[in-house]
C-alpha cells in the first residue's frame, strides 16, 4: 500500500469521500459522492502524490437513484488533464474470498483524517446481495471502522495491493463493524471500459476490449426496415401490456444469455440484464465456461445487419488467438487418397412449432467434424429465402480455399419438392443456387430419427465396398403400391430410388416416404411434370419414363459419394442448354444424406414454440 499513489480524495462542495485511478485520466468513486456535481466543483487529489487537486467532471454513471438500496452507486470522473500517477492493478474477482479469509483494506477519508487511514475488513461470503453488493465484517474488534469518507474507497488485497471492490457504504451504528462492497465485475456492468482492466479466464485485455466495441457496434447496427423484428437495442423484454415482438425477446441479453450457456448451463440472474453488455460480462466474469461468451457473439452477429460487425462477431476471439501463436495442433492422420471430403454450407428450415407462420432457418458450415453456426432465426415465411442466401454467402468464409462445398438443405417432408436449386443465388446474380456449387436436400424427420441416421450409416458402408450403387426405378405405374412393402423391400435392396414424378400427388407422397423410411441414402426425381397418374402406365411418350432412362444413363453405376457433383455438373448443362425444349435435367432434384458428412444433426438453441 505504500506504493499506491493511485488512492484519491474527492471533494464535491462540502461532501468527501475516497476513489481510485483506473487510467490516467479516469477515477472511479461513488455517485453518492458527487451526486452534487452539476451543481458544485468536483476536486480529485492524490493521497500519496503531493498534487494538488485536479478539476474532474462527472462522465459516466451506473444509474443510482438518490437511496441507499439504489443499485448502480458508481460514478466514473475524467480528470481535467492526465496525471503521471501508475494506475490501480486489479484481482480476478474470486481472488476476494478464501478459507481463511483474505484481509482486505481500504484507505478513506473520514473526519480529522484529511492525510487519510486505513481499515481493515474481510468479505462475508461471495454471495451478493440482491445481486448488487457483497458484505463486509470488520477484521478485528478494534481499529478504524467503516465511516462516512470511505465512501468510493478501493477494496484491495493486502498482500498484493490489488483491487477487489470499492466500498459503498457502512454500517449506520458505529457498534455494528460492518458495510457493503460494491465487487468490481459488478462496477464493470455499469461502465463497460472496466471490465478490460479485469483478470478473467482465457481471455485478455485485447479480447474484452475488442469485444466490447462489437458489442457497441451491434447496438447501432440492429436490423432496421422490418419493424420491430429482431432490434438488439433493447435491455429488457417488454413485459405484459408492453408491446413489442416476439423476435425481441429472441435476441435480447437474457435470450442470447441462455442459448450461450445452453440448458444445463448456470441460470439466469435473478434481476437480469440490463444491457448486451452487461450479460457478456457476466459471461466473461461468472460463468465458468470460457466458450460460451464466444457462443454469445455469434448468435448476436445473426441479429446485426452490418456484415463487417456480424463476421467480427463470429470471428471472435480468433484474430487475437493468432496472435500468440499457439503450438500447433498435431497433424492429421494420413487420409487416403479416393476419400471423398466434403464441406458441408447446411441449411435446416423448421416449423417454428407455433403454427404461426413462422419457421426456425439455422445455416451452419463444416469444416471436418467442427461445425460453425453462421446464423440461426425464427422468420415468417416470406423472409426465409432471403435470410438463407445471405447467410449461405457468409458460410464460405468459413471454409478452407480448397475445400469442396455442398450445399445441404434439411427441410420439412412437404418441402421436399421445393425449389431451392432455383433460388436466384443473389440479388447480383440471377443464376440459379444449384449452378454455383453441388446442391442436396435432406428430410428433416429422418435427420432428427437416431434409429433412421444408424441404417444410414450402415447404408453407406455397404455402398462404399461396392464399385456402383444400385438405381432402383419406381415408375409411374407404381403408384398404389402397399407402402409397408414396398418400405421393407427398398431398405433390403436399394441403394439408390430414382421417382418418375415429383411427391405432389398423395400417391407418389406415399412412395416418397416408403424411400425415406427405408433409409435409401440417394433418392432422385423430377421436381415438375408428371403427377404420376395410373394411365401414364409407363408408355413410350412417358415423360417420367423418359426422365427415369436418361437418369440411369447418365447417373447410374457411378460411385454414391460423388453423385452431387455429377448432378451439379447436369445442371451446370442444362442452366446453360439454348434448346427450345427444357433439359431434361433442368428440374433435377437430388435427396443424399450422409450422415458421416454431416455429423452431430442439429439441435435448435431453444425451444421453438419459446
Amino acid at each position: 500500500m505504500t506504493s499506491a499513489s493511485w488512492q484519491t480524495r474527492i471533494s464535491c462542495g462540502r461532501d468527501v469521500g475516497a476513489g481510485f485511478l483506473v487510467t490516467e485520466r479516469h477515477v472511479l468513486t461513488c455517485a453518492h459522492v458527487v451526486a452534487r456535481g452539476g451543481e458544485e466543483p468536483v476536486g480529485v487529489s492524490f493521497a500519496h502524490g503531493g498534487e494538488q487537486d485536479v478539476p474532474a467532471r462527472v462522465v459516466a454513471h451506473g444509474g443510482w437513484d438518490g437511496r441507499e438500496t439504489d443499485p448502480g452507486d458508481l460514478a466514473v470522473l475524467e480528470l481535467d488533464r492526465p496525471v503521471p500517477w501508475r494506475p490501480a492493478e486489479f484481482a480476478a474477482p474470486s481472488d476476494a474470498y478464501g478459507d481463511p479469509p483474505r484481509r482486505l483494506l481500504a484507505y478513506g477519508f473520514p473526519k480529522r483524517h484529511d492525510e487519510g487511514t486505513l481499515a481493515e475488513y474481510r468479505a462475508t461470503a461471495p454471495q451478493l446481495i440482491a445481486g448488487e453488493w457483497v458484505q463486509l465484517e470488520a477484521w478485528a474488534a478494534h481499529g478504524q471502522p467503516l465511516a462516512p469518507g470511505f465512501s468510493g474507497a478501493a477494496v484491495t488485497l493486502a498482500d498484493s495491493g490489488r483491487v477487489v471492490g470499492m466500498v459503498s457504504a457502512a454500517a449506520r451504528s458505529p457498534e455494528i463493524r460492518n458495510g457493503r462492497m460494491l465487487p468490481a465485475q459488478v462496477m464493470a456492468r455499469y461502465w463497460p471500459r472496466l471490465g478490460e482492466l479485469i483478470p478473467t479466464p482465457e481471455y485478455d485485455r485485447a479480447d474484452k476490449e475488442r469485444l466490447r466495441h462489437l458489442v457497441e457496434a451491434a447496438q447501432g447496427h440492429g436490423p432496421r426496415g422490418h419493424g420491430h423484428e429482431g432490434r438488439c437495442d433493447t435491455g429488457h423484454p417488454p413485459g405484459p401490456g408492453g408491446g413489442g415482438s416476439r423476435a425481441v425477446l429472441e435476441c435480447g441479453p437474457e435470450r442470447l444469455y441462455l442459448d450461450a450457456v445452453g440448458p444445463l448451463g448456470p441460470p439466469l440472474p435473478p434481476l437480469g440484464f440490463g444491457s448486451l453488455w452487461d450479460a457478456a460480462w457476466y459471461l466473461l466474469s461468472e460463468v465458468p465456461d470460457p466458450a460460451a461468451v464466444a457462443r454469445f457473439a455469434v448468435r448476436l452477429a445473426d441479429f446485426v445487419d452490418d456484415v463487417r460487425t456480424r463476421a467480427e462477431l463470429r470471428a471472435w476471439p480468433a484474430p487475437a488467438r493468432a496472435r500468440r501463436a499457439d503450438p500447433a495442433p498435431p497433424a492429421p492422420p494420413a487420409v487416403a487418397r479416393d476419400a471423398v471430403r466434403w464441406s458441408p454450407i447446411l441449411v435446416e428450415i423448421a416449423p417454428s412449432g407455433s403454427g404461426d407462420g413462422h419457421f426456425l432457418v439455422e445455416v451452419c458450415a463444416y469444416t471436418g467434424r467442427h461445425r460453425r453456426v453462421v446464423g440461426q432465426r425464427r422468420l415468417p415465411v416470406d423472409r426465409v429465402r432471403a435470410y438463407a442466401l445471405e447467410r449461405i454467402d457468409e458460410a464460405y468464409r468459413e471454409l478452407e480455399p480448397g475445400a469442396r462445398e455442398l450445399l445441404a438443405f434439411v427441410l420439412p417432408r412437404r418441402w421436399l419438392n421445393a425449389d431451392v436449386a432455383q433460388w436466384q443465388r443473389s440479388a447480383d446474380d440471377d443464376s440459379p443456387l444449384g449452378s454455383f456449387a453441388p446442391l442436396v436436400v435432406m428430410d428433416l424427420e429422418r435427420r432428427r430419427s437416431g434409429g433412421l441416421q444408424h441404417k444410414l450409416r450402415q447404408k453407406w458402408r455397404y455402398l462404399d465396398e461396392r464399385p456402383a450403387p444400385r438405381l432402383h426405378r419406381i415408375d409411374c405405374w407404381a403408384v398404389g403400391q402397399d407402402q409397408v412393402k414396398l418400405t421393407v423391400g427398398l431398405r433390403r435392396d436399394a441403394d439408390m430410388v430414382g421417382f418418375a414424378a415429383p411427391p405432389r400427388a398423395d400417391g407418389v407422397r406415399r412412395l416418397f416416404q416408403a424411400g425415406l423410411n427405408a433409409a435409401v441414402p440417394v433418392m432422385v426425381w423430377p421436381r415438375t411434370g408428371c403427377r404420376g397418374e395410373h394411365r401414364c402406365g409407363g408408355s413410350a411418350d412417358c415423360r417420367g419414363s423418359a426422365f427415369l432412362d436418361r437418369l440411369t444413363e447418365h447417373l447410374a453405376g457411378l460411385p454414391a459419394r460423388e453423385l452431387p457433383s455429377y448432378v451439379h455438373a447436369l445442371r451446370e448443362t442444362a442452366y446453360a442448354s439454348e434448346a427450345r425444349e427444357p433439359h431434361w435435367a433442368y428440374d433435377l432434384a437430388l435427396l443424399w444424406e450422409d450422415p458421416e458428412s454431416l455429423p452431430d444433426p442439429v439441435g435448435h438453441l431453444h425451444d421453438p414454440v419459446g
